[in-house]
């Protein structure tokens, strides 16, 4: 169990070294975040948003930055030829747990990105009136975003098509978690008790465990095939 542990932890540090040294993620996150919170702002000029607008845009503005970056979690092991490797020296538990966290990482990190600019740009109406179910939406939508990021990436890094095929299966797949979250942040950002958003948290706690419960048990034939 223990080395179990150890080794895990040593492949989302391996993760994290790579992508610190090459930057690709994080360069192609904020230049979504910024080209995205920057169209919505042109778009709306002088017009006052509702917080069901704002919610909306907030977590479309997430998912299409999630897209631009998480999906490389695999890719790049393919790119490199590095695939075999782990393979070889690591079990597909290693390997699925180590890419979940960093991914679920990488995915909190984008949240905190939108979510600051978001508060700058928009300060006049992005106005978080009950911060408990702001940030329990945003850690649960997260490690959601993370659970089906990492199965639907080590999948399309099997495939040919890799840069349009990840959308197309992610769309669908994710359309519950980002209806859920929109809920659960307009209920944030007009004050709603947290009691109202429990629901929303029960539906989001069930995906998260359905999605990683699923993907681990799927996940050695996977990565294997």
């Amino acid at each position: 169990m223990r080395s179990a542990l150890s080794s895990t932890f040593a492949l989302f540090q391996k993760d994290l070294q790579s992508e610190l040294r090459t930057r690709y993620a994080l360069n192609a996150l904020l230049m979504f975040v910024v080209t995205s919170v920057a169209t919505i702002l042109f778009a709306l000029r002088s017009d006052q948003p509702s917080p069901s607008t704002l919610s909306g845009m907030y977590w479309v503005v997430v998912f299409f930055t999630a897209m631009s970056s998480l999906s490389r979690i695999f890719v790049s092991e393919e790119e490199r030829g590095t695939t075999m490797t782990l393979q070889l020296v690591a079990s597909p538990s290693v390997v699925y747990f180590g890419k979940l966290i960093f991914n679920a990482v990488l995915t909190i990190s984008l949240t905190v990105a939108v979510t600051l600019l978001y508060t700058i740009v928009f300060s006049e109406y992005f106005i978080i009136k009950s911060s408990s179910i702001f940030f329990a939406t945003v850690l649960l939508g997260s490690l959601g975003f993370a659970a089906a990021a990492t199965i639907i990436a080590a999948i399309v890094a099997k495939a040919n098509t890799r840069g349009t095929l990840y959308p197309v299966l992610s769309f669908p797949i994710l359309i519950v978690l980002l209806m859920t979250v929109m809920n659960a942040t307009t209920k944030a950002l007009e004050g709603a008790p947290f009691s109202d958003a429990l629901e929303d948290f029960q539906i989001l706690a069930g995906y998260i465990l359905v999605m990683t419960g699923g993907s681990f048990l799927l996940f050695d034939f996977v990565w294997k095939d």
